[in-house]
């Protein structure tokens, strides 16, 4: 999945107003490996129902935002708190 360099630059997390980049496929992989497990919430505690085909992660690596049909889902209460998976290294 690719997103529009352009619109990468000018999207920030809405809480942090941190720069947010694309999850690499290591990354999007232990998500969706975690959401399979049935251990994955959002920030406001409801389960992560369907696996992630993209994911735009924030600086500090602490929060994951849905891309869901190419559109990046930036709701605060819908973050995936990257804390919760097990051996999550935020990379960059």
């Amino acid at each position: 999945m690719s997103l529009d360099k352009r619109l990468l630059e000018i999207l920030c997390c809405p809480e942090s107003k941190q720069p947010v980049h694309l999850l690499d496929a290591n990354q999007l992989d232990r998500v969706n490996r975690a959401q399979h497990a049935g251990s994955l919430e959002h920030l406001d505690g409801s389960a992560v129902e369907k696996r992630l085909d993209a994911g735009l992660i924030t600086a500090d690596g602490r929060h994951i935002y849905p891309v869901d049909d190419g559109i990046p889902v930036m709701l605060i209460d819908q973050a995936i708190p990257t804390a919760q998976i097990e051996g999550f290294e935020s990379g960059r």
